[in-house]
C-alpha cells in the first residue's frame, strides 16, 4: 500500500508540474479575448475596442489595439464580425494568428453610438437664425411655419452647426435654408429646411369701384391688414403717395392699390403755351414755347421755342 501511495504522489506532482509548466508557457503568448457584444463611437471598428487584449509585451498589446479590423457601423445601427476575418486582418496588418491566442466569442455585434437631435431642437436651431438675420429689426415679421425633419441621428461627439441662408433675398415668403450639423468640426449631415414668414401690415385698397383717370380721394381708399409676402412689391402702404393722382384704369372695390394702377394727371396737354427757363450760375433766360405732347410733373417732353423755332426736351418741374 505504501509503494502505491508513493506512485501516486510521484505520479499527482509530476502532472501538477506539466499543469504548471502549460500555464507559464500559456501567459508568455499573447491572447485575443473577443467580446460578445460593443458599443462604438469612432467611424473606424479597432481591435482593442471588440476585444480584450493581454500579455507580457506591452508594445504589442498597443500595436494589437491600435489594428482596424472594419469600419463602424452607421450610428444607431450595428455591424457583426466573425472571428474568422479577425484572423484575416490580423494576417493582413502583419500578425500571425498561431502566435497568438484567439478566445472569446465567435462573432462581435458593434453598434455606433449616437446622439439624436429632435425635431424640436431643430426648429429651435431655425427660428433662432431666423430671429437674428430678418426678425429681430421687423417687429412686424413673423414665422408662419416651419418644415423640418422629425430627427436626425449624428454619431456622439462635440455637436455645432450652421444655418445658411439665401443671398440677396428678402426673408418674407418660404426661404429655403440648409442646416449643417458639425461633429468634431467634422461635417457630418446637412438638413434642408423651409420657414414660411410673414408680414402683417396696412396696405391701401380700393373702398368703392373706380373708374378710369378718377383722381383718388380719401373717400376712395382704406387700409387693410395683409400679409406683404402675398402682395407684388409695388403695393401702395402710404395712402399720402395717392394724393394729387388718379387711376391709369378702372379698379375693383378692394382691389390692392399698386404704384401701376396709379399716375399723375397731366398737368401740360399739347399745344400748351409754357415758359422755357435756362438757368446756370448768374444767369437766367426765360422764352415761351409751345407744348408738343401732354406731360405731368417730373417726365421730359418736347417744346417747340416760338422764336427760334426749334425743338427742346423739356423737364416740366411746376405750373407758374
Amino acid at each position: 500500500m505504501r509503494l502505491g501511495l508513493s506512485i501516486w504522489l510521484i505520479w499527482g506532482a509530476a502532472a501538477l508540474q506539466i499543469i504548471f509548466q502549460s500555464y507559464a508557457a500559456a501567459t508568455d503568448q499573447t491572447s485575443i479575448f473577443l467580446l460578445e457584444a460593443v458599443e462604438v463611437d469612432s467611424a473606424a471598428l479597432y481591435l482593442g475596442k471588440i476585444a480584450r487584449i493581454d500579455g507580457p509585451d506591452p508594445q504589442l498589446i498597443q500595436q494589437l489595439n491600435d489594428v482596424v479590423i472594419a469600419t463602424s457601423p452607421l450610428p444607431g445601427r450595428d455591424r457583426t464580425i466573425e472571428a474568422g476575418y479577425v484572423e484575416l486582418r490580423l494576417r493582413q496588418n502583419g500578425f500571425d494568428p498561431a502566435e497568438l491566442v484567439l478566445e472569446g466569442s465567435s462573432h462581435v455585434r458593434a453598434t455606433r453610438s449616437q446622439t439624436e437631435i429632435s425635431k424640436t431642437e431643430i426648429e429651435k436651431i431655425v427660428s433662432d437664425y431666423l430671429y437674428h438675420a430678418a426678425l429681430k429689426e421687423n417687429p412686424a415679421a413673423n414665422v408662419k411655419a416651419l418644415r423640418v425633419p422629425e430627427h436626425i441621428i449624428l454619431p456622439k461627439g462635440h455637436i455645432s452647426y450652421q444655418v445658411v441662408g439665401p443671398q440677396n433675398t428678402e426673408f418674407l415668403g418660404k426661404i429655403p435654408l440648409v442646416v449643417q450639423f458639425y461633429v468634431d468640426g467634422k461635417l457630418q449631415k446637412k438638413v434642408w429646411t423651409t420657414a414660411t414668414i410673414e408680414m402683417l401690415v396696412n396696405v391701401v385698397v380700393a373702398k368703392n369701384p373706380l373708374r378710369r383717370h378718377k383722381p383718388i380721394g380719401e373717400d376712395d381708399i382704406e387700409l387693410q391688414l395683409m400679409d406683404l409676402a402675398e402682395l407684388p412689391r409695388n403695393v401702395i402702404i402710404d395712402p399720402q403717395e395717392l394724393i394729387g393722382k388718379r387711376t391709369r384704369q378702372s379698379i375693383g372695390s378692394k382691389t390692392v392699390l399698386r404704384t401701376d394702377l396709379i399716375e399723375l394727371p397731366p398737368l401740360i396737354n399739347r399745344g400748351d403755351v409754357v415758359v422755357i427757363i435756362a438757368e446756370s450760375e448768374g444767369l437766367r433766360i426765360t422764352a415761351l414755347g409751345k407744348a408738343k405732347r401732354r406731360g405731368r410733373l417730373g417726365e421730359r417732353i418736347p417744346v417747340e421755342n416760338f422764336d427760334s423755332k426749334k425743338v427742346f426736351n423739356i423737364g416740366i418741374f411746376k405750373i407758374i
